[in-house]
């Protein structure tokens, strides 16, 4: 048995000690300024502790780990969060970009600093309002993240750095994609690898090696990458397909979710290929204002259907395969190998 979820719930136990003491010290603060401030830090703070599983501290863990660092060391430790804030500062952006309605089994900030617009009767429009509170909450965890890495080697740097553009290089196409309803797998793949992928598994792992060990980037970083791409690709392909079949009392979305807001992913891509006229027709509703449960549940038929499923969950097993075989050519001691093991299978088996 896969012994990921004990090593992440021990590695996500100090990232949260730490942005818990963040958090709160900045909420107290800023409150003593004007009381109104302790709202948008307590909606970040909101979202980084309702769960999460704390993938990309682990990952930046094992790199560090593996590359000679100590597990409770406070670089790491405070790196792990950066993560997090990072991520938080993701999901508050691409909430408001999609309109969603939930994250995390909650509502989402921006329809619920609109809801607080509405109630107290202010001027302007509170959807506007409640868009720009999470805009900023969001880019406050922004903020916070770069300061947790402020004495980060000059390597860390570059790697943080490239990984942040390249995150919102993948949520720009993401949105084309979306709005252009783009069914092409090449486009779809690269969306899954830039937007999500990367920042997940191979760039916290880049960061953890060149935290612990920033002389030894150029040997590590490539046999780190031939781990981290092709699990980074699964991993998106599994949330593609939660995407599209996850249980919304697990995921925390939807049912359905990529498919009510016409995600331009692998999974639609292939569908689309191999679909018939009659299936073609089915997966035009996608993405289209009105789409219940029973549209919903056609396009879901044709995914079946079509094999585009069976295909994707073979495609999952060959690429996490392939990343951990790589591990055999990784200058890493047994006990990284394994943790990096374990996570492989349970980032590609997960069910939220």
């Amino acid at each position: 048995m896969s012994g990921a979820p004990v090593e992440l719930a021990v590695i996500g136990a100090r990232v949260e000690s730490c942005l818990s003491a963040l958090l709160c010290a900045e909420e107290r603060r800023w409150s003593k300024i004007e009381p109104e401030l302790r709202a948008p830090l307590q909606a970040l703070a909101q979202l980084i502790e309702a769960g999460g599983k704390r993938l990309r501290p682990a990952f930046c863990h094992w790199g560090f780990v593996g590359a000679g660092g100590q597990a409770d060391d406070h670089r790491v430790v405070e790196a792990g969060a950066a993560f997090e804030l990072l991520h938080g500062f993701a999901l508050f952006h691409d909430d408001v970009m999609d309109g969603s309605a939930t994250r995390r089994g909650a509502r989402t900030a921006h329809l619920v600093f609109a809801d607080r617009h509405e109630r107290a009767g202010w001027l302007g429009e509170a959807r506007r309002f409640g868009e720009g509170v999470a805009i900023l909450v969001g880019d406050l965890a922004f903020v916070y993240a770069d300061q947790l890495l402020a004495g980060a080697p000059a390597a860390a740097w570059r790697i943080w750095n490239e990984l942040r553009i390249e995150l919102n290089i993948g949520q720009y196409l993401d949105i084309v994609g979306t709005a252009a309803t783009q069914r092409d797998r090449v486009a779809a793949e690269r969306i899954s690898r830039y937007k999500s992928g990367k920042y997940t598994v191979e760039r916290p792992l880049h960061l953890g090696a060149a935290l612990a060990a920033p002389e030894r980037v150029d040997e590590l970083l490539p046999l780190l990458s031939a781990y981290g791409l092709p699990l980074g690709d699964a991993f998106q392909l599994r949330d593609d397909m939660l995407g599209a079949f996850g249980v919304e009392a697990l995921t925390g979305k939807p049912v359905g979710d990529d498919l009510i807001e016409g995600k331009p992913t692998p999974l639609l891509a292939v569908a689309t290929e191999r679909a018939t006229a009659a299936q073609r027709k089915i997966l035009t509703t996608v993405g289209r204002p009105g789409l219940g449960p029973d549209d919903v549940a056609a396009v879901q038929g044709v995914l079946i259907d079509t094999g585009a499923r069976a295909e994707l969950d073979a495609t999952i097993e060959r690429l996490v395969g392939e990343a951990i075989a790589s591990l055999d050519a990784l200058p890493f001691h047994d006990d990284a190998k394994v943790g990096l093991t374990d996570l492989a299978y349970f980032v590609s088996s997960r069910e939220s």
